[in-house]
């Protein structure tokens, strides 16, 4: 396979992966190089649709914009969406296949290898560079045979790693020399450096260190990034508590679901400076709020079960008596209505469940899952906003009565007779400002403007491009790509 090509790895989960090839994607495209980002296999909840409607998940969406691309079902050929503690939809180039439990799902790994390595083929024609994340840890031992996410991918494509760990959780070293030495020789010989990130403090006080686990190791240390206050890039699936300003009062809840999916649906609140949103946990009860937001769910019915289970259901029942507004996005769209049939057993146990009742709207569950990027407009309080966003979901529902979103042409959504409760299949649907501001305004405030989010990204994007260059070596690393000196 032609062309550069560097594989990110990491010594844990949320090491920094994502985010390290996001910001090495955007400083080989600010020095006008072809690059494209890779992730062989990824597992979770949140996703992005691309432009040949596939899905894949939304991390390698942030690191697409970061190389100035489209999305590409190509980008991260083997997606994994949980629906239960041991199992989960298996897609592949951009399209679910089946259910599989863990241990099937294991077996059959060997078969997506030629698949990932055909996706990463067709990714590289006309790039200059590929930049690969792996996913979770290279080290873990139960999961070394038939691995097609770390170094079993790297091996099969004969790609330099670099490995990545976060001195912020502490014992960086252990985690580095630990992770270095569970690797079988071979491996070994493809790691061309390490990296240490979200380091506070004088890089100096780090130096014996950083002699130590070279020496040990015979493997250079890159540099060491420094941790990045207020960075925000679109989290791969756990949810982030960010800290909210002082001063924010009106308060958004948003209860977490088991198989809680597309959580960034809500980023542009979480970011928005007016804005105090939750989510809650279970065991939890749902606090005083101005507006309730049902999410989006891989598992609709099961997630409704766990919700009436909770007793969230009579507390929101509460709050639309005393006035509160209550949305519904996808899943949570589909909980907000009458019924949600799912004869085929699409998400598990066929059957149908009654739902919250909120909305006249009737929803069955297909084989034919809905995929596509659209815009429109949204249709509230006697305006129109522009719209922009995803489609992912499994259910066709049938609508009486108002529907405020026009998306390609096409209705969608519900809103209730006395403007409280509303519903749309649109994720993404608060991150245009004017929609946002609109939303916000119909359930209540009225003050501050929100984010642009596409803007917001771009600019924490070159900002983290600005550290790695300036705390990395990355002449050790593109020195030979043409066009980086």
């Amino acid at each position: 396979m032609s062309g550069f090509k560097l594989m990110v790895q990491g010594t844990t989960s949320d090491a920094g992966k994502s985010i390290m090839v996001a910001g090495l994607c955007r400083v080989l495209a600010r020095k006008g190089i072809r690059v494209a980002p890779f992730k062989p296999q990824n597992m979770a909840l949140n996703s992005a649709v691309t432009a040949d409607c596939g899905e894949i998940g939304r991390a390698q969406a942030v690191q697409a914009q970061a190389c100035n691309l489209p999305l590409s079902v190509h980008m991260n050929p083997v997606l994994l969406k949980p629906n239960t503690d041991t199992g989960a939809q298996v897609i592949v180039q951009g399209h679910a296949i089946k259910d599989m439990d863990a241990v099937t799902y294991h077996a059959f790994k060997p078969q997506l290898l030629n698949t990932v390595l055909e996706s990463f083929e067709i990714l590289g024609r006309g790039m200059q560079a590929r930049i690969v994340e792996g996913a979770g840890s290279p080290a873990e031992i139960n999961l070394r045979d038939n691995d097609i996410a770390n170094m079993g991918f790297a091996l099969a494509a004969d790609t330099p790693v670099v490995i990545v760990a976060d001195i912020d959780r502490g014992g960086v070293f252990a985690h580095l020399f630990g992770t270095f030495e569970l690797l079988s020789s071979a491996e070994q010989k493809l790691v061309k450096g390490f990296i240490i990130n979200r380091f506070r403090g004088d890089v100096s006080l780090l130096q014996g260190g950083l002699d130590w686990i070279t020496e040990k190791t015979g493997v250079p240390v890159i540099g060491v990034v420094p941790y990045l206050h207020g960075l925000y890039l679109e989290a791969e699936d756990a949810i982030n508590q960010q800290q909210l300003e002082e001063g924010s009062h009106f308060k958004v809840v948003v209860p977490g679901l088991p198989r809680i999916s597309n959580h960034t649906d809500f980023d542009a609140l979480r970011l928005h400076p007016g804005v105090d949103l939750q989510f809650i946990k279970p065991g939890e009860d749902l606090p005083p709020a101005d507006l309730i937001i049902l999410p989006g769910s891989k598992s609709v019915r099961g997630d409704l079960k766990a919700l009436r289970e909770r007793g969230w259901d009579k507390q929101i029942a509460r709050h639309v008596r005393f006035g509160g507004k209550l949305l519904g996005i996808c899943g949570g769209y589909q909980m907000l209505g009458q019924s949600i049939d799912d004869p085929l057993g699409i998400e598990g146990e066929p059957g149908k469940s009654v739902g919250l009742g909120y909305l006249d709207v009737q929803t069955t569950l297909s084989k034919q899952k809905t995929l596509k990027q659209v815009s429109g407009e949204l249709r509230l309080d006697g305006a129109t906003h522009p719209l922009k966003g995803y489609e992912i979901h499994a259910g066709v529902s049938e609508v009486k009565g108002t529907q405020p979103v026009m998306l390609d042409g096409q209705a969608d959504g519900a809103i209730c007779g006395d403007n409280q409760i509303f519903g749309s299949y649109l994720h993404g649907i608060f991150d245009e400002p004017q929609a946002c501001d609109a939303l916000l305004n119909w359930a209540g405030y009225q003050h501050q403007k929100a984010q642009d989010m596409v803007q917001l990204r771009e600019s924490n994007l070159n900002r983290l491009a600005d550290s790695l260059e300036e705390s990395l070596d990355l002449d050790s690393l593109f020195g030979s790509i043409e066009g980086w000196h």
